[in-house]
């Protein structure tokens, strides 16, 4: 690629000196991204990266064995709820502080430029974990499918080609604007919420025969080894906090959304209540249609939805099935890699990253940060490797995903909660409710972070361990280490990005 001078200029946006764009200055940064979303994209892009058929359906296999159907339906009900309470508190905040920066900038707004620094660092991980698990879901969905239509075994190394096929795509798809990545958003949504519909009735119509309500809603079912019915159905909630997780996507556009105080806060919410509801309808369904749970957790697939899907449906309908997850998933990856890469640029304007000089560059003919882009769908490939040869390494991917991104919701929660004197809300705030809301947030963010770095099989081995807070130690270490560098390199926040000076570069590096 030939190598191009750069230099620092400011990139022409929409409506420099509305509102968004002023309050944007007032918060220490000058506008370089240009505003081409609205309120439903804010919703879209959250509910794509939560994304219910694609999130469910990866750790419905491992939520058979931890718990059960009883485990999975309540678990879901549980969860959903106390995650709409984490949304609403974070969604305040995001009022208050629509950046792309996110919960990195709120947090080092509230509570000093240390607190910001590992919020950030944290919230990257958990992004880029949030990545490897819908990518690596893609490509496992997409070998049970090949298995299903043409015989083809899903071994590692065709598992390892889709996934880089995956990544590429999704990143060349960012590459080409946020427009272009918001279409896929928008879209996103009539495909979860058809898919679903056309998926349960389905379910619902055509088998033969269903469970029992009290099988669907009741059935404890343990594989896990541990003894502690307790301690089972707390690891069971690893599926529904999974698929709940993404919906900061809406802060980390807000520099991209018009009336983002208001439109990023409701799409944070909205994100959870559709996705509440529709995950629910869908869980609901395929556990009714189970014929044979042992046969499903044995899938020559190597996926049980998928060998719940055949023998409830068959095999042409269980392809459509598989299709619309499969989709479902790369919509997904698409809206994580908008939303990672949002946050790597914005965390490298503060100089906060090694190499920030690179991922805060921006193209002027698509104000795409196009080198966080690459680096948001390489870094998920490496964490996705282990996974080719270990289930137990692909769960501990998800629990990376939410000990990792979880945890930085309700970090600028606790600090607003501890300082409120720092604190002025936005226009969508919680009024009176904000305190209560706020602790119960704190308190089950908590109780989740420390259960789901706990062993999730009994005994525990090398192959079985779960590595998530070797993951999150290690961030940490990096992060403390690099700290003295970011200190020394930090740069004003009111500097604009790193700009190629010449269009053709994008196309070069595309």
């Amino acid at each position: 690629m030939p190598r191009s001078t750069t230099k620092r200029q400011s990139i022409p946006t929409a409506q420099p000196d509305s509102p968004d764009a002023q309050r944007l200055k007032e918060l220490g940064y000058q506008p370089v991204l240009a505003r081409r979303m609205g309120g439903f994209g804010s919703f879209a892009i959250s509910f794509s990266i939560i994304s219910v058929l694609g999130g469910t359906m990866s750790l419905y296999g491992f939520g058979m064995s931890t718990g059960g159907p009883a485990v999975i339906m309540w678990g879901w009900v549980i969860a959903g709820g106390m995650v709409l309470v984490v949304g609403m508190a974070l969604a305040e905040v995001t009022s208050a502080y629509p950046t792309s920066g996110a919960m990195y900038y709120m947090a080092r707004t509230l509570g000093g430029r240390r607190w910001g620094y590992y919020t950030g660092w944290v919230n990257l991980l958990g992004l880029l974990g949030g990545l490897a698990g819908s990518s690596y879901g893609a490509a496992v969905f997409t070998g049970a499918l090949l298995n299903l239509r043409f015989g083809i075994e899903p071994t590692n190394g065709l598992l390892l080609l889709i996934l880089a096929i995956i990544l590429v795509s999704v990143g060349v798809i960012n590459l080409l604007g946020v427009r272009v990545a918001a279409f896929f958003s928008d879209l996103s949504v009539w495909w979860h919420l058809v898919g679903v519909g056309v998926l349960v009735a389905a379910l619902w119509l055509l088998p033969d025969s269903h469970q029992s309500p009290s099988f669907v809603f009741g059935k404890f079912v343990n594989e896990t080894g541990f003894s502690n019915p307790l301690y089972v159905c707390g690891l069971g909630l690893l599926l529904a906090m999974y698929t709940f997780t993404g919906y900061d996507a809406s802060a980390h556009l807000s520099e991209e959304t018009n009336q983002a105080a208001v439109s990023a806060p409701r799409g944070i919410v909205k994100a959870i209540v559709w996705s509440w509801i529709a995950g629910f309808i869908l869980l609901a369904g395929l556990t009714f249609a189970i014929q044979d749970y042992a046969g499903a957790q044995a899938s020559a697939t190597g996926v049980p939805p998928a060998q719940i899907l055949i023998d409830a449906l068959g095999t042409d309908w269980a392809t459509v099935g598989l299709v619309l997850v499969i989709g479902a998933l790369l919509f997904c990856a698409v809206a994580g890699t908008t939303s990672g890469s949002r946050m790597a640029f914005a965390f490298s304007r503060d100089g906060e990253l090694p190499f920030s000089h690179l991922w805060r560059r921006i193209s002027i003919r698509t104000t795409v940060p196009y080198w966080a882009v690459c680096m948001t769908v390489t870094v998920p490939f490496i964490l996705t490797l282990p996974s080719l040869w270990s289930t137990t390494a692909y769960t501990a991917v998800m629990a990376i995903n939410v000990i990792g991104i979880t945890p930085t919701y309700v970090i600028p929660v606790f600090l607003k909660l501890r300082h409120p004197e720092r604190f002025t809300p936005g226009p969508w705030n919680l009024g009176k409710w904000s305190k209560p809301i706020g602790w119960l947030a704190v308190g089950w963010v908590a109780f989740c972070t420390v259960l789901f770095c706990l062993p999730q099989v009994s005994p525990v081995t090398a192959d079985n361990m779960n590595y998530a807070a070797v993951a999150l130690l290690v961030a940490l270490v990096l992060a403390t280490a690099y700290w003295p560098l970011a200190r020394k390199s930090h740069t004003d926040r009111k500097n604009t990005p790193m700009v190629s000076d010449s269009q053709s570069q994008m196309h070069d590096i595309i």
